[in-house]
C-alpha cells in the first residue's frame, strides 16, 4: 500500500490505519482488472460469452443450488439470533452515543434502501410470471396459483434479502461506530483474523467485495435500461435494440458523471427524495383507482400465506422436478440470493452508516421488518392489480404467445388503467432517476472500498467506477441480456458468500469478547466498591443461608449434646 498522506490537515481514520488517501492499489487494480477483462471478453466475443454464461449458470445451479438456499436460511437464523439474544443490547456506537436520526427518519432511510430499480422491474412481472408459469410441481386453481405467486415473490424480496444485509450491516456498523475502524469490509473480520486484515488477506476481502458490488449495481442498471426501452415503446418510440440500450446507458451515465464532477450532492439527495415521493404516489394511485377493497384484503391474506409457508419455501430447491426445476431455480431463487449477496456490501455500508447509536436489537428489527413490509405492500398492490386483471380478463396481461413480457408487463398494466400514458411517463422517470441515484451512490460505496475506507473518495475514483459500471452493464447486455445479468449475479456471489459466513463467525466472536470484557470490568468494580472486608460485613444470620429441613430421623432426647445452647430468639 502507498504511504501517500491525505491532503487535509488532520488525518482521516483511513490514514491512521495505514490505508491510502487516494486508492488501495492491491484492492483497486485487481478488482478493476477482473471487471475490465470480463467486460472486454463479453464485448469482443458476445456469442462465446453468451454460451459461457449459459454453461456457467447451469453448472453453478446444479452444483450450488442447495448451498445458496441453505446459506440464505442460515443468514435469517443468524440475524434473529444476534438481534434477540443477549447480544441484542450491544450498542452500535459508544455507550453514550445517541442515534443520529429519529426513529421516523431512520425508517425512511431504510425504506429508501429498500426501493430501487428491481422493485419497479419486477413489481408486476414477477407475480404474473409465477402465476402463468408456476414453480414446477406447483398446481391448483387460478385463485390458489395467484396466492402462491404472491407468496413466492414475497420470499424472494422479503426477510432473506434483508437478513443478508443485516450480516454485513451489523458487522460493519460495529466495526465503524464501536471500534472506530474505517468504512471497509475487511474490518468486519478483524475479530476473527486479527492483524492479517491489514495485509494481503484484507486486500483480498475488499477486492472480492468491490467486484461483487460493481456486478450487483451493473445488474440493476442493465435491468433498468431494458425496462426504460419497453416504456419508451409503450409511448410510441421505436423499440431499442442492443445498440440503443447501450447508448441509453451511457446517456444516463453522463448525468451521473456530471453530478460527481460538479459535486452537487444536494441535488442528488433531492433526486432521491423526489423518487421516493414519486414511488409513493404511484403506489397510492394504484391503490385508490384500483379495486381498493380487494387489494387490501389480498395484502393481509398474502402476509398470512407468506408466514405460513415461510419455512417450507425457504428450503425448496426443486430437487424432484428435474431439469425444469433446475432451470426455474436458476432464473428465480438462485438468481435472487446471488443478487442480494452481491448487493450486500453496498446496502450494508449504507445502513451501517445511518445506524450509529442504535442497539443490535433495534438494528435487526428495523432492517428486517421495515423494508420487508414495504416490499410486500408494493408487490401486493402492483402484482395484485395485474393478477386481478388477468383473472378477470384472461390474456390481457400476456403477450400473443401466452407469455409474460418481463420488461413490459408494468406498462401493460398501466394501459388498462385511467391516465395510463401519464403513469407510463412517470414510471420511465422513476426508473431513470433510480438509475442515476443507484449509479451515483454505488460509485461512492465502490470508492470507499477501493480507497481503504475513505468516506470521501477522490472524484476521479468515483468517475472511474461510474464509467466501469456502465461498461460492465453494456457488456452483460451484449452477452445475453437478462440471462447474462442473472448469471453474473449468481457467479460473483459465490466467493463473497464465504466472506459473509466468516463475517457471522467474526461478529459473534466480537460480541462474546465484549460481553466477557464487561463482565470482568463489573467484577473488578464490585470488588473495588465492597473492599477487602466483604466477609466481615455480612450479618451473622444471613451467613447461615437458607436452612433446609432435615429429612433424617430425629435423635433421641437423651443423645442431644447439653453443651450446645439453644438459639436465642
Amino acid at each position: 500500500m502507498s504511504t501517500e498522506t491525505s491532503s487535509s490537515d488532520s488525518p482521516t481514520r483511513a490514514d491512521r490505519f495505514g490505508q491510502m488517501s487516494t486508492i488501495a492499489r492491491w484492492v483497486f487494480w485487481p478488482a478493476a482488472g477482473v471487471i475490465l477483462a470480463f467486460s472486454l471478453f463479453a464485448i469482443v466475443f458476445p456469442a462465446s460469452a453468451e454460451a459461457f454464461f449459459g454453461a456457467i449458470q447451469t453448472s453453478i445451479v446444479n452444483a450450488f443450488n442447495w448451498y445458496y438456499v441453505l446459506i440464505a436460511a442460515f443468514f435469517v437464523a443468524f440475524a434473529v439470533y444476534i438481534g434477540f439474544s443477549r447480544f441484542g443490547d450491544i450498542k452500535l456506537g459508544k455507550d453514550d452515543d445517541k442515534p443520529e436520526f429519529s426513529l421516523g427518519a431512520w425508517f425512511s432511510l431504510l425504506f429508501a434502501a429498500g426501493m430501487g430499480i428491481g422493485l419497479v422491474f419486477y413489481g408486476v412481472s414477477e407475480p404474473l410470471s409465477h402465476f402463468v408459469n408456476p414453480r414446477p410441481g406447483v398446481e391448483g386453481t387460478p385463485a390458489q396459483l395467484a396466492q402462491g405467486a404472491l407468496t413466492q415473490t414475497y420470499l424472494h424480496w422479503g426477510v432473506q434479502a434483508w437478513a443478508m444485509y443485516v450480516v454485513v450491516g451489523v458487522a460493519l456498523a460495529y466495526a465503524i461506530h464501536r471500534r472506530g475502524r474505517p468504512i471497509s469490509i475487511r474490518w468486519t473480520l478483524e475479530p476473527l483474523l486479527g492483524k492479517r486484515v491489514r495485509g494481503a488477506t484484507g486486500n483480498v476481502i475488499d477486492a472480492v467485495a468491490l467486484v461483487g458490488t460493481v456486478f450487483g449495481v451493473a445488474t440493476s442498471l442493465g435491468l433498468g435500461v431494458t425496462q426504460i426501452g419497453s416504456g419508451l415503446s409503450a409511448i410510441g418510440v421505436p423499440e431499442l435494440n442492443e445498440v440503443g440500450q447501450i447508448g441509453l446507458i451511457f446517456v444516463i451515465s453522463l448525468f451521473v458523471l456530471a453530478s460527481v464532477i460538479s459535486g452537487v450532492t444536494k441535488g442528488m439527495k433531492w433526486l432521491s427524495s423526489f423518487n421516493l415521493i414519486l414511488a409513493g404516489l404511484l403506489l397510492v394511485f394504484l391503490l385508490v383507482v384500483g379495486n381498493t377493497e380487494y387489494l387490501l384484503r389480498e395484502w393481509v391474506q398474502s402476509i398470512g400465506a407468506y408466514i405460513q409457508n415461510f419455512v417450507g419455501l425457504s428450503f425448496t430447491v426443486s430437487a424432484f422436478q428435474g431439469s425444469a426445476g433446475e432451470e426455474w431455480q436458476a432464473s428465480w431463487t438462485s438468481f435472487y440470493w446471488g443478487w442480494w449477496i452481491s448487493w450486500a456490501p453496498f446496502v450494508g455500508i449504507f445502513i451501517a452508516r445511518v445506524s450509529k447509536g442504535r442497539t443490535v436489537r433495534q438494528f435487526v428489527a428495523g432492517v428486517l421488518l421495515v423494508p420487508t413490509l414495504v416490499g410486500i405492500l408494493w408487490f401486493a398492490v402492483l402484482g395484485g392489480s395485474a393478477l386481478l386483471l388477468e383473472l378477470t380478463e384472461p390474456g390481457s396481461m400476456l403477450t400473443p404467445d401466452g407469455e409474460v413480457d418481463l420488461q413490459g408487463a408494468l406498462f401493460q398494466l398501466f394501459a388498462n388503467l385511467p391516465a395510463g400514458m401519464v403513469l407510463t411517463v412517470g414510471a420511465i422517470i422513476l426508473i431513470a432517476v433510480f438509475f442515476i441515484t443507484s449509479a451515483d451512490s454505488g460509485a461512492l460505496v465502490m470508492g470507499m472500498i477501493a480507497t481503504g475506507g475513505n468516506p470521501e473518495p477522490r472524484r476521479w475514483v468515483r468517475v472511474f467506477f461510474v464509467a466501469l459500471t456502465a461498461v460492465l452493464a453494456s457488456a452483460l447486455l451484449l452477452a445475453g441480456g437478462l440471462t447474462a445479468l442473472q448469471t453474473a449475479a449468481i457467479l460473483i456471489a459465490l466467493p463473497f458468500s464465504v466472506v459473509m459466513l466468516l463475517m457471522c463467525w467474526s461478529t459473534v466472536l466480537a460480541f462474546q469478547r465484549e460481553r466477557a470484557a464487561y463482565a470482568r470490568a463489573e467484577r473488578k468494580q464490585f470488588v473495588a466498591d465492597i473492599g477487602d472486608h466483604y466477609g466481615l460485613e455480612v450479618e451473622e444470620p444471613n451467613e447461615r443461608g437458607i436452612r433446609f429441613p432435615a429429612f433424617r430421623r430425629r435423635p433421641a432426647a437423651s443423645r442431644v449434646a447439653v453443651d450446645d445452647p439453644p438459639l436465642q430468639e
